[in-house]
């Protein structure tokens, strides 16, 4: 492997790991839960259904899924 694609290699790979840091963080269950919400709103408003309550709802539910995870694993 020469030296331009072993840089280029370890560049990729800072990059993608910045992204996964970003997108993912310290809880990949909330990442999971934009990606479903954004999916349900997204076929609910595709077969004309108001799909504005889909998002608050998915916030809801995974802030509370998280902070009731965090409280169970500080016991």
């Amino acid at each position: 492997m020469s030296q331009a694609s072993s840089g280029l290699r370890r560049r990729t790979v800072a990059f993608a790991r910045f992204w996964y840091d970003f997108v993912v963080g310290d809880d990949w269950t909330i990442a999971l839960g934009v990606v479903v919400a954004l999916t349900v709103a997204h076929l609910l408003a595709d077969n004309g259904v108001s799909a504005w309550f889909v998002l608050p709802l998915m916030v809801t539910v995974g802030l509370s899924a998280s902070v009731l995870r965090a409280t169970h694993r500080a016991r």
